[in-house]
């Protein structure tokens, strides 16, 4: 598959969505980035990348990385984890606090706040150092050794987080948070700050489409395990409108509010594209575009 051709193609077809939607303005250091960027990437589980507009600009991938905690969560702890969070859509924005009352403060799911919230808590237990074990991580994956923390982005996500500390106490009152809070909050913080390309995101995300196998050949998860990330993913990994990028992409993915998307096609390639506007729900307005043509042009699905 010409895959260049392609995503010269895909830019071409959404340019007039490029600068639709809006930054998340409640993030003061992600409300500066200008909404016209653009970028896309493709890597096939080779290891070969293919890009077109801004695809080697680092941007904040926020809940991205959500995907690579959990995958490290899981390969070290095992099963277990899913005793501490669900596999379900939760329905409700990513940030609520309603479900967590009702259901004995374990998460819906890994990539609502507080599920991932729980996942990360789980790696600070197992490494002693949650945000160094997945920079590290996604330095080799990427094959980027200056892959880095954006401290500014930190800092705002610290100074605004009030809502992600109280979702933290809450499930620490149910005995479901073994660190202290101010702790697993830093770590969370500083997981949200990393910076990436969607060059370097789509070569660290490989090991979901190669069943579980990292860069080197080693193996990370199991095939059950990939398997299980990536139908999460597919069901719960963008927001409150994971039915509707099922529908209209068909991929297991998962976005950011930093205006990325990452998007996994088992046993062929993974994708992320990134345009900083976003839909009321979170999720790049023009990123979910491209991937939507992306699988209209290829007929590359899960379905």
């Amino acid at each position: 598959m010409d895959y260049q051709a392609l995503l010269e193609q895909i830019a071409q077809d959404v340019s007039q969505l490029i600068g639709s939607g809006r930054t998340a303005e409640y993030i003061p250091a992600l409300a500066k980035v200008d909404p016209r960027r653009f970028g896309m990437a493709v890597a096939d589980i080779d290891g070969n990348v293919y890009g077109v507009g801004d695809w080697q600009r680092p941007f904040s991938t926020q809940s991205i990385t959500k995907v690579f905690a959990l995958a490290l969560a899981l390969a070290s702890g095992g099963d277990s984890l899913w005793k501490h969070v669900g596999r379900e859509p939760s329905g409700n924005p990513f940030n609520s606090l309603v479900q967590l009352e009702y259901e004995n403060g374990i998460p819906r799911n890994p990539f609502i706040n507080a599920g991932a919230l729980v996942v990360t808590d789980r790696l600070q237990s197992l490494t002693g150092d949650a945000s160094s074990e997945l920079l590290d991580f996604l330095r080799q994956e990427s094959g980027n050794p200056d892959l880095a923390f954006d401290p500014q982005v930190a800092e705002s996500e610290s100074t605004h987080g009030d809502r992600n500390a109280a979702l933290a106490h809450f499930m620490a009152s149910y005995g479901n948070i073994t660190n202290p809070v101010p702790t697993l909050l830093d770590h969370y913080f500083w997981q949200c700050a990393i910076e990436m390309s969607c060059a370097d995101l789509a070569l660290a995300a490989r090991f979901l489409a190669r069943h579980g196998l990292r860069a080197d050949g080693s193996r990370l998860l199991t095939r059950s395990e990939a398997k299980q990330i990536n139908a999460v993913m597919l069901t719960c990994g963008t927001y409150d409108a994971a039915g509707e990028f099922a529908h209209r992409v068909g991929l297991p993915g998962k976005s950011g509010v930093g205006g990325g998307i990452v998007a996994v096609v088992p046993g062929r390639c993974t994708l992320c594209v990134w345009s900083p506007g976003l839909d009321r729900r979170g999720n790049s307005v023009a990123g979910v575009a491209a991937l939507d043509r992306f699988t209209t042009l290829t007929g590359l699905s899960v379905f």
